[in-house]
Order: structure tokens, then C-alpha cells, then sequence
């Protein structure tokens, strides 16, 4: 995938940049969350079903565990939408996904995947990549059988009351981001085009 592969789309589905066809469901979903600006202050969605996450969507209880330092980092970001309604052919399914989200910043959708949201592209994206590592860590222990979790009073250290280091939290992201750009550029990768 790359830069020109991407087309802009408008909330009712119509293409407004770039070349192609829209995705009905993906607009079904994805239009009520910017509509609705849900969460209030995130504007970029990511919504992919990447191996581990998915997996986890299809386990009874799909939530993150608290079992590993990624899984307390994005514990209390995550809404569980346990309602699995195949494709979405209306935006009344993004509206009630939206419901779901609420004010957090992670949707897991049962038996379909994740939305991951964010101020900007870079922020949606980092919560993605480190949910799909804690999905994939959890999946690993669950299969070898009882999983240690992180103590409650370990877990209060590890998250940051609202609002407090919200500096650092943006740095490490635009770092992380910048990383993962510069290895594509290393490996002459031609994403940007």
C-alpha cells in the first residue's frame, strides 16, 4: 500500500479524492465515528483485523488482559462490542458501533477485528500496532494455560492519572512513528508515493 493507492471519501460515501471505488461497509462504519467526532477528541480511525487482535475478538471474553505491560498500557482505552451483525450495509451499524466506542479510544469488534482511534494518524496508528502486540502476547499464554497478572497496585503506577504526561505519551508516539517511516525508508520502501 502506498500514499496513491488511498482515496478521500466523503461521509455519504462519495469519492472526493483519489481513484477508485469506496467501500460500502468501511463507510457504514467509519462515516458515524467522524460524523459524530467519536471519541470527541479523535479524528483519525484505523480499522484492520490483524491475526492476534482478531483472534482475541473470537475468544467469549475478548477483553485485554492485564497480563502484560501493553495490555495494562491500553486496558482502560477499550470498549468490547460483543454484537457481531456480518457486513454493514447502513450507517445505522456505524452508529451503534460509535455507541459502543463511547468515549474510549479502542473498539474491538467480536468476531471482526479492531478500530483504533486517534488526534492524528500517528496516535491511532501506535495504539494499533500495541494492541495487536498485547492480542498477540495474551493469545501465546493463554495457550500454555494460567496467565500471572500484573498486581493492581503495579497496574495504579503504570497508568497515568488524565491528562499527565500527555507530553511524553505524544512524543513517544511521534518517535515510534518517525521510526517505523524511517526503516520503510531504509528498506526502499515507496509508501509515500
Amino acid at each position: 500500500m502506498k500514499a496513491s493507492n488511498l482515496i478521500e471519501v466523503s461521509l455519504d460515501g462519495e469519492v472526493v479524492n483519489g481513484q477508485g471505488l469506496a467501500n460500502l461497509s468501511a463507510v457504514c462504519i467509519h462515516a458515524p465515528m467522524h460524523r459524530r467526532g467519536i471519541p470527541a477528541s479523535s479524528t483519525r480511525t484505523c480499522h484492520i483485523r490483524p491475526r492476534y487482535t482478531t483472534a482475541l475478538t473470537q475468544l467469549e471474553d475478548m477483553r485485554l488482559e492485564p497480563s502484560s505491560q501493553n495490555g495494562v498500557n491500553l486496558e482502560n482505552l477499550i470498549a468490547c462490542d460483543v454484537e457481531y451483525n456480518g457486513f454493514a450495509s447502513s450507517q445505522d451499524e456505524g452508529e451503534r458501533m460509535a455507541d459502543v466506542l463511547g468515549d474510549k479510544k479502542i473498539l474491538l469488534l467480536a468476531n471482526h477485528g479492531a478500530v483504533t482511534t486517534g488526534d492524528t494518524v500517528a496516535e491511532a496508528y501506535y495504539r494499533l500496532y500495541f494492541l495487536e502486540r498485547a492480542a498477540m502476547t495474551q493469545m501465546i499464554a493463554m495457550a500454555a494455560g494460567k496467565r500471572r497478572m500484573i498486581s493492581e497496585v503495579v497496574q495504579s503506577k503504570m497508568r497515568p492519572l488524565p491528562g499527565a504526561l500527555r507530553n511524553d505519551v505524544d512524543l513517544a508516539i511521534v518517535m515510534y512513528f518517525n521510526a517505523m517511516k524511517r526503516v520503510l525508508n531504509a528498506e526502499g520502501s515507496d509508501y509515500a508515493t
